[in-house]
């Protein structure tokens, strides 16, 4: 929210100094997040000074210049070299003299200094328009009225416009601060509360009386849920034009481009009011008759960017008799829309749903000032006295005449909430024992009535603008504020009662996960769970839909992890970190039908760019599936679970996959990422990507129980051996044909070398397989070793065709 210092200023009765100003609103709530200063004109004409030529003769040197002197109220003119073919003796010009520094309309600042000029001295400048960001007309100097006082300073002489602006953050629920009026009715309540004196803003009081019924409109809502009250009033004979300095100057501070007086009104009024007003073409309604209701479901209509939008059936409409006008809250029609050439309008001011407006809004894609305030909720009981104040401006700023009493339709007026606060609860919430007449005080200075005064509560009527209080936790939050968070005094002893974790093994698992991952060399990526739905295109019955998305490219939640990591990477590629390790905990939606929805959780681990970098020892390793698949083994090491592997089934997102299995259970995929995906994000390197079901991995860890023991007082005993066997044969085959032995005594089975040469016979491969053997009560025998040696070599022999490599 845009405030101006100047614009707030008017509706404080006291002068508030802005520093002072900016602390105030940030201890109110209105956290202030900058506060700079505006200036209509760059640089306010700082140094610049009104001048008279007293000389204008021909250079000696240049055909083109002028030699000219040039008093600014000093005792000796100045000389300054011109180039303007208007100059003259006689006139008063600006001038910059030496030292000062000009802001250009377009272009950098310059400071003025001592130049040669076709070896003249030249000591300033006599300015045109848009050398000082009057104007943007270079054609001459600027030559001004013959009665402006020489050695005026032009900022006397132009009076530019200034202000200070403060960006306010606003949360959610403080629609009441959207406007001016509700700033000042804060910082009123401070002041009153802290300066010991009433300070009451002095907002505009409208008295509105027709000049005449010569314009006449029939308003009816259909919707009644959607459109709560609708008030109007019609004007005629005015006149569409530029608005008035003083109200672009205005408007141009906070950031809102003026246009022209009827749409620079309403806009104004919506950041004094926080009332958003629209404004109709009166001869453009047809039928003179104005209805509050939906359109049928895909009606097309042309808005005022001039697109054609179709319509929802929630969407709520201002219609006239033969079709729509305005999108209700959100944004004007092209054909109803004030013009030049308008002289009646007719003028809206009303209450919308917020929830539907919150709905059009964003299905649109229509962000605009007027829907941001709908869907946060207005004050209902201020669009009479809003509308007063927005007609008699457009009389005084466009002419004509008021021609029609004030349309007002509210069918079900709403009563102001009330809320009983106790005195303990006040205290019991707040830490502080306040005094009765202090908390009303505060109250009734943000207009809050007293209903009730007992010993031990207060009953108070929330006023309209008050829209998010209804509880007295509420009424507690607004004492607060404006008595400041400051002033609560911290107590000497803080009581805490500790909190019990319930799935604190779960989380214990993850931090184990993340601190080894941590050390193998991986960064940990957090990406947002709602993406794009083009990522899903082949999923879209399954796909969970946004219905309120943030924007076009943010509508759904994913079904996979892989889009979001790819963005990642391609993120880092596009600024040359081709190195990646990544891992990330996060989670997936599916739904399979209205209101059936699942979520599940993934550890997911993505390897692409080198392993290790070039450097004097040797060449750069390459990321590859074999150090993916070592990572993942390790994991299961790490949580005492053995893993499976086997080849996985086809997959268009793969190119080879592995599937991982824990007591028969399906745990991990994993494999390099099909070329056609990375693709999709310019991803120009191989990606290896592994995805684990955390869910059904912290079950099967959950289920493990720590048995400790001491280390074996025996050694180990190690062998080697060497298998040709099928070329095509993988190394799973033959660790499970190991595996299936059941030798207790056999510790570890590791594959350490793979050859291929022709002198092994065609088709046929080498594999070194390491045998680690350990009996943890003796010392086992070259007997026992050799025995087990003998039975491995006899099985993968038999059943898989191996031989022994001599």
């Amino acid at each position: 929210m845009t405030i101006s210092y100047n614009w707030l200023s008017d509706y404080l009765p006291v002068k508030v100094e802005p520093e002072r100003l900016s602390r105030i609103l940030t201890s109110i709530g209105l956290e202030v997040e900058s506060m700079e200063a505006f200036e209509e004109v760059k640089g306010g004409l700082q140094g610049l000074v009104i001048g008279e030529v007293l000389e204008a003769e021909q250079h000696p040197n240049a055909d083109k210049l002028k030699l000219t002197k040039v008093t600014i109220g000093s005792a000796e003119p100045l000389q300054i070299v011109c180039g303007a073919p208007n100059v003259e003796a006689g006139q008063k010009v600006v001038v910059a003299p030496v030292g000062t520094t000009i802001y250009p309309t377009n272009g950098d600042p310059m400071t003025m200094k001592v130049a040669k000029i076709r070896s003249v001295e030249s000591h300033g400048m006599i300015c045109a328009e848009d050398e000082i960001g009057l104007g943007t007309s270079h054609a001459g100097i600027m030559i001004l009225p013959a009665d402006a006082i020489v050695g005026t300073p032009a900022m006397e002489f132009f009076k530019p416009y200034s202000d200070i602006i403060y960006e306010i953050g606003l949360t959610p629920n403080r629609a009441d601060a959207m406007s001016h009026w509700g700033v000042a009715r804060d910082v009123c309540a401070y002041l009153t509360h802290h300066d010991k004196k009433e300070a009451k803003a002095i907002l505009p009081n409208p008295n509105l009386k027709p000049d005449n019924q010569s314009l006449k409109i029939n308003v009816t809502i259909e919707n009644e849920a959607a459109c709560e009250r609708y008030s109007g009033i019609c004007l005629s004979g005015i006149e569409v034009k530029p608005s008035p300095k003083w109200m672009q100057e205005r408007l141009k501070a906070i950031g809102v481009r003026p246009i022209n007086n009827i749409v620079d009104i309403t806009n104004y009024i919506q950041h004094e009011t926080g009332q958003p007003l629209h404004a109709f073409d009166y001869d453009a309604i047809k039928g003179r008759q104005v209805f509050v209701k939906n359109l049928p479901e895909g009606t097309t209509f042309k808005t005022l960017d001039d697109k054609e939008r179709k319509l929802h059936g929630e969407d709520l409409m201002i219609c006239n008799a033969e079709g729509g006008m305005c999108i209700a809250g959100v944004f004007g029609g092209i054909e109803s829309g004030v013009t030049p050439e308008t002289k009646n309008v007719f003028l809206e001011s009303a209450f919308f749903d917020p929830t539907t407006i919150r709905k059009t809004s964003f299905r649109h894609g229509l962000r605009t000032d007027a829907a941001t305030r709908f869907e946060k909720g207005i004050d209902i009981s201020n669009t009479v006295n809003v509308l007063k104040r927005a007609a008699l401006l457009i009389k005084e700023l466009a002419g004509g005449s008021i021609a029609s009493d004030v349309i007002d339709i509210y069918p079900k007026p709403q009563p102001k909430k009330e809320v009983i606060l106790k005195n303990q609860y006040l205290k019991k919430l707040s830490g502080k024992n306040y005094h009765s007449e202090t908390v009303k005080g505060i109250l009734q200075g943000l207009s809050f009535g007293i209903i009730k005064d007992s010993m031990d509560a207060l009953s108070v009527e929330v006023p309209y603008h008050k829209r998010d209080v209804s509880l007295p936790a509420d009424v507690v939050e607004e004492i607060l504020r404006i008595d400041g968070l400051d002033n609560i005094e911290i107590p000497s002893a803080i009581k805490l009662t500790p909190s019990v974790e319930e799935n604190y093994k779960a989380e214990g698992f993850k931090e184990k996960v993340a601190n080894a991952l941590v050390g193998l060399g991986f960064n940990e990526i957090l990406t947002n769970s709602i993406t794009n739905s083009k990522y899903f295109e082949t999923q879209q019955e399954h796909t969970v839909k946004m219905l309120n998305n943030l924007s076009s490219e943010l509508d759904v939640l994913r079904s996979a992890m892989l889009p979001t990591a790819l963005e990642v990477i391609a993120f880092n590629n596009n600024r040359k970190n081709t190195d990646l390790r990544f891992f990330e905990f996060g989670k997936t939606y599916k739904t399979e039908g209205p209101g059936e929805y699942s979520e599940k959780n993934h550890l997911c681990l993505y390897l692409t760019g080198n392993l290790s970098e070039q450097s004097w020892k040797g060449k750069a390793v390459a990321a590859d599936i074999y150090h993916l698949k070592g990572t993942v083994v390790s994991l299961f090491q790490l949580l005492g679970l053995k893993v499976a592997f086997e080849q996985g089934l086809d997959s268009p997102h793969f190119e080879g996959m592995l599937s991982g299995k824990v007591n028969g259970k399906p745990v991990v995929k994993l494999g390099k990422v099909a070329t056609s995906v990375t693709s999709r994000f310019d991803v120009k390197q191989p990606v290896f990507f592994a995805n684990f079901d955390w869910d059904v991995l912290l079950q099967e860890a959950l289920a493990q129980k720590v048995k400790y023991r001491e280390v074996s007082r025996y050694p180990a005993v190690e062998r080697d051996l060497a298998f040709v066997v099928p070329k095509e044969l993988p190394y799973e085959a033959l660790s499970n044909g190991i595996q299936k032995l059941k030798l207790s005594k056999l510790q570890d089975v590791r594959l350490f070398d793979v050859f291929e040469s022709e002198k092994l016979g065609a088709g046929k491969k080498s594999m070194a397989v390491n045998f680690t053997f350990l009996d943890e009560e003796k010392t086992l025998t070259d007997g026992e070793i050799d025995g087990w040696m003998k039975k491995i070599m006899t099985t993968l022999e038999k059943e898989l065709g191996a031989e022994i490599r001599r």
